[in-house]
């Protein structure tokens, strides 16, 4: 199975609140370059990023999910 970056994140943090927008949506996502970056300081943006990963054929829907703007917690 092929997979596409779907969200590129310099923060772990950052990346694991896309995927875990993306799986209550039920999409299938998983963080890679995470452990990387937690091992050596600066290491996420020398490599270019920690990747939010969906299947090929979830990417469309799954890019257009996250730039739909979420509404204000009350």
């Amino acid at each position: 199975m092929d997979f596409a970056t779907v969200f590129t994140a310099l923060s772990p943090a950052d990346a694991q609140i896309v995927r875990s927008r993306l799986e209550a949506a039920a999409f299938h996502p998983f963080v890679a370059g995470e452990l990387s970056a937690l091992s050596m300081d600066g290491y996420s943006l020398a490599a270019g990023g920690i990747h939010v990963q969906v299947p090929e054929a979830e990417a469309i829907d799954a890019k257009e999910f996250l730039e739909t703007p979420t509404a204000p917690a009350e």
